[in-house]
């Protein structure tokens, strides 16, 4: 029934003057619109709802991932822009905070301002 039709995904921040410049600037999504509830953005012809909200507890796993060509030198760019990657406890991430899953896929985490776990990866 949906299959045609584009997802839209969301995540919320309780600052949204911080995960506007994060998402725009860090990340380099186009802003569509700042709007009274949420933050509008252009992911790749993907909208992102960045919803507004009062109260946020960010969720312990991956919210919004990214699929990248080339994981290292989008790692390397994120971390000149300031994003630091996240390290798990018993996952055998390389030095750059890679971790390479049993199928050969290549995943780095990191976080918005928020709290919220995001992720690149690439595909074997």
């Amino acid at each position: 029934m949906l299959g045609t039709n584009p997802i839209i995904a969301f995540v919320a921040t309780r600052a949204p003057d911080r995960a506007k410049a994060f998402y725009r600037d860090v990340l380099g999504l186009r802003l569509v619109a700042d709007e009274d509830f949420a933050l509008v953005f252009d992911a790749g012809g993907t909208m992102l709802r960045v919803a507004k909200v009062a109260e946020h507890t960010p969720a312990p796993f991956t919210v919004l991932g990214w699929r990248v060509t080339a994981i290292r030198p989008a790692v390397e760019q994120l971390g000149r822009r300031g994003v630091k990657l996240e390290r798990f406890p018993g996952m055998q991430q390389d030095g750059a905070g890679i971790w390479t899953a049993p199928g050969g896929a290549m995943i780095a985490w990191f976080k918005d301002p928020d709290g919220n776990l995001l992720s690149l990866t690439q595909f074997a």
